[in-house]
């Protein structure tokens, strides 16, 4: 069940899948690797998070250091804007941020706070499910609508918020060239001119 209000002491838990946030915009959006100014600001996601539940924000960034190395400046870069970077290592066949995110999202089941997934990816279902399941919780999803994962949609139903990466978060420099379904309320015939 979900709360509108600010619970005293409560924490928003903002869980990063980076590699399918990056491979949405690289691939399903630009046709291509995003340059500096298509990347989103990651401290905007942060700022969205504290003012949409009104209360401290703790960002988790999950990162595949399977490699055996680290991208250093981008970590950096995360640690100053405030996030917590997870690099994790496993095996060639292992999807560790998956893995990761998944055994975050099952401990936060059994710890208060409201959470909020950046990513598309439906492996993610059966532990959001637990999260809007249990506890009185916020539960929310940081993506493009369009490329959203359909199974996560659908919990919708039972309470997920969703919140537009681009639109709602406002976390580009840049207007992306997506095609999205435009509500009329927002539809801006300049834009097209």
């Amino acid at each position: 069940m979900q709360t509108d209000e600010q619970t005293p002491g409560r924490t928003t838990y903002v869980l990063v899948d980076g590699e399918n946030i990056d491979a949405t915009l690289g691939s399903s959006i630009l046709n291509g690797r995003p340059s500096p100014e298509q990347r989103p600001r990651w401290e905007r996601v942060l700022d969205f998070a504290a003012r949409t539940w009104g209360q401290p924000v703790k960002g988790l960034f999950f990162l595949n250091a399977s490699s055996g190395t680290m991208p250093m400046a981008f970590v950096q870069a995360l640690l100053a804007i405030g996030f917590q970077p997870i690099p994790l290592a496993g095996e060639s066949y292992e999807k560790v941020v998956d893995i990761g995110i998944k055994r975050m999202l099952t401990a936060l089941v059994d710890h208060p706070g409201d959470v909020l997934l950046a990513s598309h990816d439906g492996d993610f279902v059966p532990e959001m499910e637990q999260l809007l399941d249990g506890e009185d919780r916020r539960v929310g999803l940081l993506a493009f609508r369009e490329f959203t994962s359909s199974s996560l949609n659908q919990l919708s139903a039972q309470g997920l918020q969703t919140f537009d990466l681009e639109h709602d978060v406002q976390a580009f420099n840049v207007q992306l060239p997506r095609l999205r379904i435009i509500p009329l309320a927002e539809f801006d015939p300049l834009r097209y001119l």
